[in-house]
């Protein structure tokens, strides 16, 4: 059993508050502060500190905090593969980018889930860094991320490469030309993805690398949501930088185009993150197939 004061901790750094966190749990906020010193105390350190109207963990909370998620991970994780050993189904959850779930990827998922009986595949978005802890966390059992990440105990198979281009609607001039110019694209009202998206940091990098940032640029908005990207992309409310792989719908539809860059091959690698204890490798082989011929079908 999981210490309950683990799920306490877990309750007060993710509601900011000791009341929400007795309200969540249904004990009073006395009794979530004594369980909160109380891990204190078996510890030998200090966990959370109030500044102001916030709850900040320490240095050492955090590394508490990183922990309590996890062994509350595998443990909810061992009673629902036990549930599912009993019932012979095989569960999935697979972490994927934002960028992912715009491409192939979460089709694939869909296809393999249906040919296969008896097995659940759950899919999470979230940003590559996070989709990372969670893996590490053992919250989901794969990642699909863009990017290497540098870990002994993770493996990696690499899914596929995409590339960065500008993606126009077709009713702008540029729709006309094989390839762009940094200096064409300065002069298009530029929709750009959230700051902590991995597309607009590569972007920015190879930009940088050029001696330009992206101020040099007419950014009119900031979306998180590649979907609506694409649709005021469509309406012609601007130009963006998207992962070609996002547009793959579009694309054989004939409703965007997408340009390369001049001078700026923005390449990346498509991968599938796994822990090395993960028993289900033959899993693997079975997307992999199953994206080639979902791929297949759209660049045709």
């Amino acid at each position: 059993m999981i210490d309950s004061k683990l799920y306490t901790l877990l309750a007060v750094v993710e509601s900011n508050s000791y009341t929400r966190a007795a309200d969540q749990l249904s004990l009073t906020q006395p009794a979530v502060t004594q369980h909160i010193k109380q891990l204190e105390k078996e510890l030998g350190v200090k966990i959370l500190n109030r500044v102001g109207n916030d709850i900040k963990p320490t240095s050492e909370g955090n590394i508490v905090i990183k922990y309590a998620r996890r062994s509350i991970a595998l443990y909810e994780r061992m009673k629902q593969s036990l549930l599912d050993e009993q019932r012979q189904v095989r569960r999935l959850t697979v972490g994927i980018t934002h960028t992912a779930e715009s491409n192939a990827v979460a089709e694939v998922l869909g296809r393999y889930s249906s040919k296969t009986p008896g097995t659940i595949i759950t899919i999470i978005t979230n940003s590559t860094n996070n989709l990372y802890d969670m893996l590490k966390n053992y919250e989901i059992d794969l990642a699909v991320v863009e990017g290497r990440f540098q870990d002994s105990s993770i493996n990696s198979i690499l899914l596929d490469t995409d590339s960065l281009m500008l993606v126009v609607s077709n009713n702008n001039p540029l729709a006309k030309k094989q390839m762009v110019t940094i200096d064409e694209i300065k002069k298009q009202p530029l929709i750009l993805r959230s700051a902590s998206s991995g597309t607009r940091n590569l972007f920015a990098a190879h930009l940088e690398s050029n001696n330009m940032t992206l101020d040099d640029f007419n950014v009119i908005l900031e979306v998180d949501n590649i979907a609506t990207i694409k649709d005021l992309i469509r309406r012609d409310i601007g130009v963006s930088i998207l992962a070609r792989s996002a547009c793959l719908n579009e694309l054989k539809k004939g409703k965007l185009t997408v340009l390369p860059i001049e001078n700026l091959s923005m390449v990346r690698e498509i991968n599938i993150l796994y822990h090395k204890d993960f028993k289900h490798v033959d899993i693997l082989q079975s997307i992999m197939h199953e994206y080639n011929k979902v791929l297949k079908y759209y660049t045709a």
